[in-house]
């Protein structure tokens, strides 16, 4: 007799399939908290070396001799843009949890349109700077600092895109009222989960921003 092979049953494949969904949701919790915590690892070298490197002066060579000052409009602007761009989506993220996907959509383009500008301005300064690159430590840091921060500016502004590209796919209806079917509902929690870890991520970077311009524009 000619023995037959069973799936496992219905009550624990739906099982699995709630485990997998909340360890989904609870990946993007913590992904966004160790990345903050990476970041601030590395921002936190910057900012050693910034107050090391000033406090130490060593034969006046923090500023140098020939120390021209970074363009405080151009700075200026360039951080302004970034917290505008944080303020925008987070003006978003409220609209859709409220369940309006559409003027999510409409400021997250907004946001995403801001912060390229906010790069592009950065980017424009670096090569037009009016100081060499290792002519003192001030000027040392901040080549080193911003091309860093612009890397991961737009590694950001990627991810953006992507929580765009993938709403989409998903009817506006389903940010209202749940969905009636148990992969759509999941379909939904996980971009919300993976919206609001972005949220929190670029939030952090428009923080860094201001912290670093008041350094390097600022107080130097």
């Amino acid at each position: 007799m000619a023995g037959t092979s069973a799936g496992p049953p219905a009550d624990a494949a739906a099982e699995e399939a709630a485990f997998c969904h909340e360890s989904d949701l609870n990946s993007a919790w913590a992904g966004s908290r160790l990345a903050i915590a990476a970041l601030s690892l590395l921002f936190g070298s910057f900012l050693f070396a910034y107050f090391y490197l000033r406090s130490l002066n060593s034969a006046g060579r923090w500023l140098g001799s020939g120390y021209h000052p970074p363009s405080m409009i151009t700075g200026s602007f360039t951080m302004m843009m970034v917290v505008i761009s944080a303020a925008v989506h987070y003006a978003g993220l409220q609209q859709i949890k409220a369940g309006s996907k559409h003027h999510w959509q409409i400021l997250g383009l907004a946001a995403l349109v801001i912060g390229l500008g906010a790069v592009a301005l950065q980017i424009t300064e670096l090569l037009y700077l009016r100081f060499w690159p290792g002519s003192s430590g001030y000027s040392s840091v901040f080549v080193a600092f911003y091309p860093v921060f612009i890397v991961v500016l737009l590694a950001g502004l990627f991810w953006l895109e992507t929580l765009l590209a993938r709403s989409r796919r998903i009817p506006a209806s389903s940010f209202m009222e749940p969905p009636s079917t148990f992969p759509a509902a999941c379909e939904v929690q996980r971009f919300q989960a993976s919206l609001s870890a972005f949220g929190l991520v670029w939030n952090y970077l428009a923080l860094v921003g201001v912290l670093f311009w008041a350094l390097f524009y600022v107080i130097p």
